[in-house]
């Protein structure tokens, strides 16, 4: 990953507004913190979300809280629980996230 066009700078996600992204079922809030070329977000998934698309943008992704499955297109599942992440570069392998209980995470693309 190469960061470009972000000098040093902090993010109080308290002050961050949330916004909706409803899901085929549930729904996400997105804390977002754009610069450069870099995209930095607090996601909380609710009870029960399933993404609506497939997803085949890189990200570092770290479960926070909660649990999360990541569904790759070719039909693997992972489970993450609190404290595990995954890594994915952009078009490697498309994927979706669910949750049956709500995630909390920390992604950054």
């Amino acid at each position: 990953m190469v960061i470009t066009e972000v000098p040093f700078c902090t993010v109080d996600w308290s002050a961050v507004e949330a916004t909706e992204h409803p899901g085929t079922t549930g729904k996400a809030l997105w804390r977002t913190f754009e610069m450069g070329n870099i995209r930095v977000r607090m996601v909380e998934y609710t009870p029960g979300y399933l993404a609506d698309h497939w997803c085949n943008r890189g990200h570092v992704l770290l479960v926070m809280e909660g649990e999360l499955v990541t569904e790759l297109d070719d039909g693997r599942k992972f489970t993450l629980p609190a404290g595990t992440s995954y890594q994915v570069a952009d078009g490697a392998n498309p994927h979706r996230s669910s949750t049956a209980t709500g995630a909390k995470l920390f992604i950054v693309d």
